[in-house]
């Protein structure tokens, strides 16, 4: 795997922001390790505040601990006296930290008891990610087109090109928007759009080198149907696309338009992306090219438990093979806008509490991949907070922009400070990442004087 050192470009002098109009004028200006505890700007605290508010916080992490341990028992207990003696055998391999089979990851998500599998997946995450601490990034959705020819049912952000609002960014655009990203602390981008028929190989070449040649910034770019579109409308193989788009500055590929990895579901989401074998092969391609990228799963939308499990255990297997994939990521569909909903009207939106299962279950099955996102993005802060004790180690983008999830109707948002006191409420420790999950600051709860 590629690891890259990404320059923080963040002022290291920490301003007073009392006279910022925005959180956006006021976040640009912050150093990494020098934003407060709390929300809001305070003063320095009196020597007796301080041993006050430690001496208050010892009995919070006593209150804490003594609870997590009877947690603990019950937990053990539960695991014990289960009677179904496949789902207790599941627990098991589970608790062991040994590979689980498919049969057994179907058990567990259909018949586990959705506390057990929190805590089971707790440890298998503390297995990757001892210490406490939980991850996020600073980047930008920047979404260069939106005119695409596959015309996905699930997707309310495409456009095929004739309408008023079709559009692909100018240069000097996209230009401006990372701008602002590395304004307010960030490193990276990510930028996808749509299988653009009038959109050439050389069109990237030549945005991508005009991009690194102005900015330190990582590019995160073009979905598994972006790359098959470049590489057909270039008349050249995916190998051939993949090795010039990085020799043009590309540095990772997301996950997108994995959805299900079931040809039955994704005839029914979308036939032209029907045959789940070329996501999979692309990505392998990827990945022999040098370029690490992310595994995702969209799920809520016409699949059977049984879909999410074949497509936990294709990522899986092909991870297996390669171990390019550095994250898992999975969110789940949202309808309002698209066509599949639209032709599906008794298709309800996942709950709170399945969306903790299937992350649960995801964990534990994805043994080989070492990072596994909340969606706070689409389930809301609140389910993203406890997706943190479901198996999630990293809270992903605060997203300065997003459109695509957007478009759907699903509109949450989250700054820096937010995301941190989001995390901190949670009972971990905030740390900024780069896209590779190299941490670039952390944020204790005192930071060192």
């Amino acid at each position: 795997m590629i690891n890259a050192s990404i320059t923080n470009t963040l002022n290291p002098n920490a301003l007073n922001c009392e006279s910022k109009n925005t959180w956006r004028d006021c976040e640009k200006d912050i150093a990494p390790g020098t934003l407060p505890a709390a929300s809001g700007f305070q003063e320095a605290p009196t020597l007796s505040e301080i041993n006050a508010r430690d001496a208050a916080r010892q009995n919070m992490i006593a209150a804490f601990e003594r609870p997590a341990k009877a947690h603990d028992e019950l937990m053990r207990a539960a695991l014990e006296k289960t009677e179904d003696t496949a789902l207790k055998a599941a627990y098991l391999t589970a608790f062991e930290g040994k590979r689980l089979s498919g049969e057994q990851g179907q058990k567990l998500l259909d018949a586990g008891d959705v506390n057990v599998l929190g805590w089971l997946a707790t440890r298998a995450k503390e297995r990757f990610h001892p210490g406490g601490k939980v991850s996020f990034l600073i980047d930008r959705n920047i979404n260069y087109t939106n005119i695409c020819r596959i015309g996905c049912d699930f997707c309310a952000f495409y456009r095929r090109g004739p309408e008023t609002d079709a559009y692909v960014l100018p240069k000097e655009e996209i230009f401006k928007k990372i701008e602002e990203t590395i304004e307010l602390g960030g490193t990276g981008t990510l930028m996808q759009g749509g299988v653009n028929p009038h959109l050439k190989i050389e069109y990237y070449e030549d945005l991508f080198r005009s991009i690194k040649q102005r900015y330190k910034i990582h590019l995160h770019a073009l979905s598994v149907i972006e790359i098959e579109g470049i590489a057909q409308v270039s008349r050249l193989t995916v190998e051939e696309t993949l090795q010039r788009l990085k020799a043009a500055g590309l540095d990772s590929i997301p996950g997108a338009g994995a959805e299900i990895l079931s040809d039955e579901i994704r005839l029914e989401q979308s036939p032209v992306k029907r045959h789940s074998h070329r996501w999979i092969k692309v990505m392998q391609e990827a990945h022999k090219a040098n370029l690490p990228t992310t595994a995702t799963m969209m799920f809520g939308a016409l699949e059977e438990r049984k879909h999410i499990i074949e497509h936990i255990l294709r990522i899986r297997d092909a991870q297996d093979e390669t171990q390019g994939f550095y994250a898992f990521i999975l969110w789940t569909f949202q309808g309002e806008n698209t066509e599949l909903a639209k032709k599906n009207p008794d298709m309800q939106p996942t709950s709170g509490v399945e969306y903790l299962r299937v992350l649960a279950v995801s964990r534990l099955m994805m043994d080989n991949i070492p990072n596994i996102q909340g969606s706070w993005v689409t389930m809301g802060p609140k389910i993203g907070q406890i997706s943190l004790h479901y198996g999630a180690n990293d809270m992903g983008s605060i997203m300065i922009e997003e459109n695509v999830v957007s478009a759907a109707g699903t509109s949450y948002t989250l700054d820096r400070k937010n995301m941190i006191e989001l995390i901190r409420r949670s009972g971990f420790t905030p740390v900024q990442r780069d896209t590779y999950y190299n941490i670039i600051a952390e944020y204790p709860e005192f930071p060192a004087q």
